[in-house]
Parts: C-alpha cells; structure tokens; sequence
C-alpha cells in the first residue's frame, strides 16, 4: 500500500473514531433510557420495544432523538394510529433526561402518577401524555419549566386541582386538560399571554371567571361538562380572537354580550346554562354553529341569526313572531337545522304548502302557535304539539 493510500486509511479511520465517540450516548441519558424501558411493557399487538437492544446505541431507537451524546426528544409508543400503546408507570428517571425538549406517550394502559422529575427537565418545550390511565395530581413543579409551550394531559383520571403555576406560564400556547377528575377553580391565565388555545371540558372544575382570566390572545376554549357559575360578559369581551368557544353544560349565569357574535367564531356553544336577557347580534352573524338551548333567554327573535347554519334557540323563553328572513334561508336550504321548540313563538310565516329542502330542519312545536306541519323535531322534543294557553298568556 502506497503512503497516499495509507493516508487516506488513516484518515477515514480517524472520522470513524470521531463519529463512534460522538453516537456514544451520555451515561445518565442511557441509565434513564434503561430505567424508562423496565417500567414500561408493550400491550399484546404493539411491538414498539423489539429492538431496544441496550448493546447497541440507544440514539437509534424508535422514539428517541438525539443531539450529540443528549436525548432531546422521547416518545414512547408506536406513533401509527390505532396501535395498542404500552402498560406500565412512567419511571421518575424520565427527569434525568437533562436536555428533554418533547416527550410524548401514545395512547395507552399507563398508569399511576405523572412522575415528579418532569419538573426538573428546564428544556421541556412539549408533553404529550393524553389517553391513558395516569391517576394522582397535576406536578405543580411543571409551573416553573419556563420553556413549556404544550402540555396535553388529556383523557386520564387526573385529579385536584389545576396548579396555579401552570397560568404563569408565559411561553404556553396549548393546554389540554379535558376528560380528567380535575376540580376546584381555573387558575388566572392572565400571564400566559401567548396561550390560544384551552380545553379545559369534561372535568369537576368550578366556581366562576374573574373578568381578567383568561388572556386575549384565546382562539379555542372549551369549558364543558364542567360546575362553573357567574357571569361571563365581561371576561367574553376580552376575547375577540376566539374562532372556537364551548362553554355549555355548566350554571353559568346573567347575559352574553352582543359583540360576541362578530368574534371570528365557528362554533357557539352555550347550551345547558342559566343564561338569561335577550340575544341581539350587531350584524349579521357569520357563524356556522350557534346552540343556546336550554337557558332563559328571551325577547324576540334577531333577524341577524337567519345566516346561521346549524342554529338551536330551543327550550328558552323567545316570544313574538320567527322573522321572515328565517322562512327565506330555510327555502334556499341556507338554514339546515333551525330549532325553535319549547318556546313562547306566535307565528311563523310559512304556507303549509311549502315544501322545505330535505337537507333542512325545522321544529316549533310547544310554542304559543300552530306549528307548520313540515317539521321534524328530534324524539326529545316531546309530542305536545302547541303550549297550554294559560303559559302563553302568561308571556
């Protein structure tokens, strides 16, 4: 072999050298790596820890990203959907992982506690541990990882309180929390002023909104299936980014401001409350979905929600005719469900010849009226077609 040759050996063996010195992964990173796997167990059908082979270099394991000799990204599980997931607790060396950015576990039999070493992971930028069976208390130490920008906690069985740290935190965009056992009141989020996005639904949440709660900068929130009271007029003016808002089946009382329906919004969710006054939008109301069914809302009906596609007025306390501009969008088949049952209406004016689109709904049984007979009210609205006479004159 010439010296040229030899050279050009010597140097590819060098770059090998200093390629295999940097895949070697940090001892604590591998030790957490190993602790992490012990804990957890591939459900029948999910093969995701088949080739964690702890003889050859961890960084080429599925879900785990390294930079360097650091992990900087783990997620557990195989990523496909419909996959089995893992079983097994979330083992505390997780918060070994000293340059963890994302951690996230697909949907799964895990169990037992969030691990409270979490809170020692400063790089922690995503957590993703939705769909499982974590149990126990929200880490009020995930309150100080100033860098937290998603935390997805949904679908387990947490329960407590939400930590008030977690409303500090001035870099979070997403927080979901929905379909736990959480309970006590909502933290102020006054300083998370990059939040968009808050899903809060399904828990045992209550008490009510303080005005200046909730940041402006809010597109979705969900608040359902929750025991929240008060007033929300004045934390909802605060709001006028909201694209989504879903604030149904909670006792949440007094009026909804009118500025509400020129929000950016699609769907309007205000169902199952104890909303009263009337319902007056400034202009014509853009909105695809708006429910406010269940309350007490009253006075006549605004022309301005004949745009509305979906639009459900039923079982409140509306009075006085259903405007014409109803009757018109329902004949194009704008309007596809318009329910106005279990109200005080007095008419409707619509030939009982016409014939509304198949594509659309009406119902406007057990009002103070004889109901068109092309309704189609759903099972729940009763068979009492028209209201007894003596409520109507009450109204």
């Amino acid at each position: 072999m010439d010296i040229a040759s030899s050279s050009c050996y010597s140097l590819l063996f060098l770059c090998f050298l200093h390629q295999s010195a940097q895949a070697l992964l940090d001892p604590t990173d591998f030790l957490a790596l190993q602790s992490i796997r012990k804990a957890l167990h591939d459900v029948p059908g999910s093969s995701f820890f088949s080739s964690w082979d702890f003889t050859a270099d961890p960084c080429n394991f599925p879900g785990v990203l390294c930079d360097s000799d650091k992990v900087i990204a783990l997620s557990l599980g195989e990523p496909r959907a419909g996959s089995p997931g893992l079983t097994g607790k979330l083992d505390n060396a997780v918060g070994k992982l000293s340059s963890l950015a994302e951690f996230t576990v697909v949907p799964g039999r895990i169990y037992g506690h969030l691990p409270q070493s979490l809170s020692q992971l400063k790089n922690l930028r995503f957590l993703g541990v939705s769909r499982n069976f974590i149990s126990g208390e929200i880490p009020a130490g995930l309150g100080q990882l100033r860098s937290l920008r998603t935390i997805d906690l949904s679908y387990n069985q947490l329960a407590g309180a939400i930590p008030r740290s977690i409303g500090a935190l001035s870099e979070l965009t997403n927080l979901a929390l929905s379909h736990n056992h959480l309970s006590g009141s909502v933290p102020s989020f006054c300083l998370a002023q990059s939040l968009t996005r808050l899903d809060l639904k399904h828990n045992m949440l209550s008490g009510s909104l303080a005005p200046d709660s909730l940041p402006p900068s809010l597109q979705y929130l969900s608040l359902s299936w929750n025991r929240f009271t008060g007033p929300v007029d004045r934390v909802l003016t605060r709001l006028n980014n909201l694209n989504y808002l879903d604030l149904s089946l909670n006792w949440f009382t007094g009026p909804i401001p009118a500025q509400l329906f020129s929000f950016p919004l699609t769907s309007l969710h205000l169902e199952r409350n104890q909303f009263t006054g009337s319902v007056q939008p400034l202009n014509e109301v853009t909105i695809q979905t708006v429910d406010l069914s269940y309350n007490q809302f009253s006075g006549e009906i605004s022309p301005m929600l004949a745009s509305v596609q979906h639009l459900y007025l039923n079982n409140n306390k509306f009075i006085g005719q259903v405007p014409g501009s109803f009757v018109e969008r329902l004949m194009t088949a704008s309007i596809q469900i318009l329910y106005l049952q279990h109200n005080y209406l007095t008419g409707i004016a619509i030939s009982p010849t016409a014939e509304i689109p198949m594509s659309s709904t009406l119902c406007l049984q057990y009002n103070c009226m004889v109901p068109p007979p092309q309704m189609t009210c759903p099972v729940k609205a009763g068979n009492q077609k028209i209201r007894p006479a003596q409520q109507c004159h009450n109204h």
